[in-house]
């Protein structure tokens, strides 16, 4: 066996050729608050203000005194980091205090009960696969019902004591027939149409340009089909139903309703009449679609999207993975349009930035506990990430919410700076979105621009990513463009960022449009 060369890259060679072409090939070796550091050729350690803030997971910046301080008193008490089926009073602590923000902001009354998972595209699937299990025995349930009902009217029939009329032949397009054998031909008919019914996969509901992970099944409720198309076999598709656009949501359930037959005995008469059949898992909903575009969903939709979910019993499921622990000015972004879940998943800054680490909330009223015995994770509940998790909502709630205030204010701030950018370079910035300190800077499609350079990297979806690397470059500014729609920067730092950070910001985005505007293709290279 020939040895591998060590030139050869063997982790995701393709990703850093791209790196390599956008400029964003840099290793950093350090990370303090909102700052990245890099080592240039001669070994100095380069300053990069990072804007990107682990796509959304630093809400207290990198490597936080307090947080740290949480982790390392963990290791120093020798905490068992791993110490499966037993308990675990870390992780029942962030679990209540969730529920305990969840009551205030939300306004829920009932508990959640709390699935614990390591990121949150597994976090997504917990929810999801909850979601199916409870869907699944609830279907069982109405089918040994109906089961019940046949076999009472049957009995009936066969007893003389109930007739079937023709309105229950014609409702099932049967030809009417006297006595048993007819009653016999009814319930095959019933039967062969309840069959194909039962038999059909979960509708999955989601969001156009919604992100909710990749993994097998996260990946199907993920609208980018680039991300998506090669895994469709894999696991039941969802439907995707136009962002914002309440009236499209209602005629998309209306087509996939799903209902059985069911056969009843009323006064001696054997009836038929249809049922709600429970075909519909879950919709998915981000509050403010982070890889989308950073896009927020509106109040109007969101009360219309509740009062669809709850006519067709489908539970809603809250993705807060991004939103959440207050990168919006609040610890729930759901709150502010009234949205309620009956799941929420959190994920991304309730690690610290030290830890992998999510959580899946299911309420009450949904909850299966026999759940807890056909799912589990290993790397889940663990001694540090519970107590890093408790530590960043210790940090969130002090100071009645200061860290909620600041990351209003300081989302303020920055999208007053962005809007003056746009204000000052209309033909270059299209749009400026997100609340708090989840913004979005959408910059004009390029791809009819008379510099035929631009207009081709505009066109091969990557302009966005050199931009980054401009950014990078000349300005020490780490930002970088949405999954799912690359036009647009996305901006996440942390609750404590500067002035003179955002000053920095500024300085380089005025620059990079002023390049774009000119059509510089020498200066988006230098």
């Amino acid at each position: 066996m020939s040895a591998v060369s060590p030139d050869i890259d063997l982790t995701e060679p393709h990703l850093g050729e791209m790196l390599a072409t956008a400029g964003l090939d840099v290793e950093y070796v350090r990370a303090d608050g909102n700052t990245l550091y890099f080592r240039d050729g001669d070994g100095t350690e380069v300053p990069v203000v990072d804007f990107a803030g682990g796509y959304g997971s630093l809400i207290f910046g990198h490597n936080h005194p307090r947080i740290v301080g949480a982790l390392r008193a963990a290791l120093d008490a020798g905490t068992p980091v791993y110490a499966q089926f037993s308990r675990h009073s870390t992780a029942h602590q962030v679990a209540r205090r969730l529920n305990e923000i969840l009551r205030r902001d939300a306004g829920v009354t009932e508990p959640y009960f709390a699935t614990f998972a390591s990121t949150g595209a597994e976090a997504v699937e917990a929810a999801v696969k909850h979601a199916e299990f409870d869907r699944s025995l609830r279907a069982a349930a109405l089918v040994r019902e109906i089961e019940t009902h046949i076999e009472e009217a049957g009995e009936a029939v066969r007893a003389g004591e109930a007739t079937v009329p023709d309105a229950a032949y014609a409702a099932l397009g049967v030809v009417p027939s006297a006595g048993e054998d007819g009653f016999e031909g009814l319930v095959a008919a019933v039967s062969r149409q309840n069959a194909r019914t039962a038999a059909r996969p979960p509708v999955f509901v989601a969001l156009e340009g919604s992100f909710h992970g990749k993994l097998v099944g996260s990946v199907q409720l993920t609208h980018n089909a680039g991300f998506r198309t090669a895994f469709s076999a894999l696991a039941a598709q969802a439907v995707f139903v136009p962002f914002d656009r309440p009236e499209a949501l209602a005629k998309t359930v209306e087509k996939e309703r799903a209902r059985l037959w069911d056969v009843v005995l009323r006064d001696g008469r054997v009836e038929v009449e249809a049922r709600d059949f429970p075909v519909f898992c879950a919709f998915l909903v981000e509050p403010i679609q982070g890889e989308g575009g950073i896009r927020a969903l509106g109040a109007e939709t969101a009360a219309e999207l509740q009062r669809i979910a709850a006519d067709v019993d489908c539970p809603i499921v809250v993705d807060e993975i991004q939103t959440g622990l207050g990168r919006t000015g609040a610890f729930l972004a759901s709150a502010a349009i009234g949205l309620r879940g009956d799941y929420y998943v959190f994920s991304k800054s309730l690690g610290g930035g030290l830890t992998k680490s999510s959580v899946m909330l299911v309420r009450e009223a949904r909850y299966r506990k026999e759940f807890e015995l056909v799912h589990s994770s290993t790397f889940a509940k663990d001694g540090l990430s519970s107590a890093v998790a408790l530590k960043v909502l210790d940090l969130l709630e002090e100071d009645d919410g200061r860290a909620y205030r600041r990351a209003a204010e300081r989302g303020e701030r920055i999208t007053a700076m962005l809007r003056a950018v746009q204000g000052d370079f209309p033909e270059v910035v299209a749009d400026v979105r997100g609340r708090g300190l989840m913004l979005g800077f959408e910059l004009r499609d390029q791809s009819d621009s008379p510099s035929e350079l631009i207009a081709a990297l505009a066109r091969d979806g990557v302009l966005g990513y050199l931009v980054s690397g401009w950014l990078l470059r000349r300005h020490r500014i780490r930002a970088l463009p949405t999954a799912s729609a690359v036009d647009t920067l996305r901006f996440a730092p942390s609750v404590d960022v500067s002035d003179a950070e955002i000053d920095q910001l500024e300085a380089g985005l005025r620059g990079i449009c002023a390049i774009l505007r000119d059509r510089d293709e020498q200066g988006l290279f230098s």
